[in-house]
């Protein structure tokens, strides 16, 4: 018998036993598709249309369905904007964390495709039950989810897309720099690659965690795919590898490189090398080709959604966390402790000051790399003042600065951190202002004797002799 008439009698004997279990699988919503579809059938690119429409009507408080781009056949990327839209802040007024998921870049690769929807499910699904977990997560949280890019492949079950490109080598990241497998004729000349790339720059710039979803092998992937050094924020990494592994899953947690092969012009890469966000490739298994499984999808991914709940839940750590304790002015110098509250360092941090009456919130910054080794950053206020040198705080540590106080600079005006949320260069700089209680002003040693000295004042002394010496005379008299 061939490879395609085996092929062939496998899927039958698919049919036949998702048929068979179809009565004893249990419901998952009455908005999806019948169970038969959605514990066992992977998705085509009409019945994924069909449920996220559906999820669109049914919960509009939390799902925002938008169309990335196209397919190069025409067919709607559809992104999935989950959160609790009642809101545009956090409860404390602060921006929300940013989650980017995709899925289907290989369209032979079905498991990875439904972790994504699998993972889109849970949050949609879990809010209208009122799980706590969930609407913990929406209230802080967008997570944003392109679940089938390469819709044209996945419905004719190959990997390239139509045009026979390897859609996971068209990114521009080094683009076509390793061995690869159609990498296209130049980096995002494709238009799902395009689109992906344009919603990164555009929507989600400042996404603290980015999942890209496969099926080859049990495994995640971080960067890098070219090199097998360790990246610049292996601290990071290394952290979700060993607290993983402790905690939720025993899945391998490798360097792309040294955990799979050289392999270039990623969509990992380039949101970690280009867009600066602490990246993955979540690899589902080494499952291909089959049309759907036997094994309901819910408990088949459920460690792997349990690993995306875990990245998810605490995305809040995926980058650095400065803030000032004890800043203080004295004399001709400014001196602090600052503190990194979380699990990525930042090697680029800086202090600013803007005087009394420019909107310290409303500041933008411009990042500029100089060379290998010198950058600068320039805020959108002329009358903003860097202090001292750029200086690096290792994940949940603190660093001692003490820097010259420049010209101008007083207490009568507002503190800024200004750094990069991860080591790697192409990671975003924010702009947070020092609130007034973690600002002293020391006080001048010339007026220290204004009480400054207690008993031990020497005024203080003299005055206490005299009046002692004028008691005992007068009980002499």
């Amino acid at each position: 018998m061939n490879g395609k008439a085996q092929q062939g009698l496998m899927r039958t004997y698919m049919l036949l036993a998702m048929l068979v279990l179809a009565p004893f699988t249990a419901q998952i919503s009455e908005a999806q598709q019948p169970d038969i579809v959605q514990e066992h059938w992977y998705h085509s690119y009409l019945t994924l249309t069909h449920d996220v429409q559906s999820w669109a009507v049914a919960h509009p408080e939390v799902v925002i369905l938008t169309i990335a781009g196209q397919t190069e056949l025409g067919r709607n990327l559809w992104m999935l904007q989950i959160s609790d839209w009642s809101e545009t802040t956090k409860p404390d007024g602060t921006q929300k964390e940013v989650v980017y998921i995709d899925g289907g870049h290989h369209g032979n690769e079905h498991l990875g495709t439904e972790l994504a929807f699998l993972t889109a499910e849970f949050y949609i699904e879990g809010w209208a039950a009122g799980d706590q977990e969930v609407i913990d997560v929406l209230k802080t949280t967008e997570l944003h989810i392109l679940i089938m890019l390469n819709a044209d492949g996945n419905d004719i079950d190959t990997r390239w897309n139509i045009n026979q490109v390897d859609l996971n080598r068209n990114y521009d990241h080094y683009w076509n720099t390793c061995p690869t497998t159609q990498p296209g004729s130049s980096a995002f000349s494709e238009s799902e690659t395009l689109a992906n790339s344009n919603y990164m720059k555009t929507i989600v710039p400042d996404a603290d965690l980015y999942v890209t979803m496969h099926t080859g092998v049990w495994i995640m992937l971080y960067p890098w795919g070219k090199w097998a050094e360790q990246p610049s924020d292996w601290e990071l990494f290394h952290f979700i590898r060993d607290d993983v592994h402790e905690n939720v899953s025993d899945i391998p947690i490798q360097n792309a490189n040294q955990g799979l092969y050289p392999n270039c012009g990623t969509s990992r890469d380039f949101g970690y090398g280009v867009m600066g966000f602490p990246t993955f490739t979540f690899e589902t298994d080494d499952e291909q080709w089959l049309p759907g499984t036997t094994e309901p999808l819910s408990s088949r991914l459920g460690e792997e959604l349990d690993v995306m709940r875990y990245l998810i839940t605490n995305i809040w750590h995926w980058r650095a966390r400065l803030h000032i304790h004890d800043l203080v002015i004295e004399d001709e110098s400014i001196s602090a402790t600052v503190v990194n509250n979380a699990r990525a360092s930042t090697s680029n941090a800086t202090l600013w000051w803007v005087p009394k009456g420019v909107n310290a919130n409303n500041l933008n910054v411009t990042n500029e790399l100089i060379d290998e080794f010198n950058r600068s950053f320039t805020l959108s206020s002329e009358e903003a003042v860097m202090i001292g040198d750029f200086f690096a705080v290792n994940a949940t540590n603190s660093t001692k600065i003490s820097f010259k106080v420049p010209e101008g600079v007083s207490d009568d005006g507002t503190f800024l951190l200004v750094y990069q949320k991860r080591v790697i260069d192409s990671s975003m700089v924010v702009v947070e202002v020092v609130h007034d209680d973690e600002v002293s002003i020391a006080s001048n040693e010339g007026d220290e004797w204004l009480g400054g000295w207690g008993m031990f004042d020497p005024f203080s002394m003299i005055f206490a002799m005299l009046a002692a010496a004028w008691w005992l005379g007068r009980t002499n008299v």
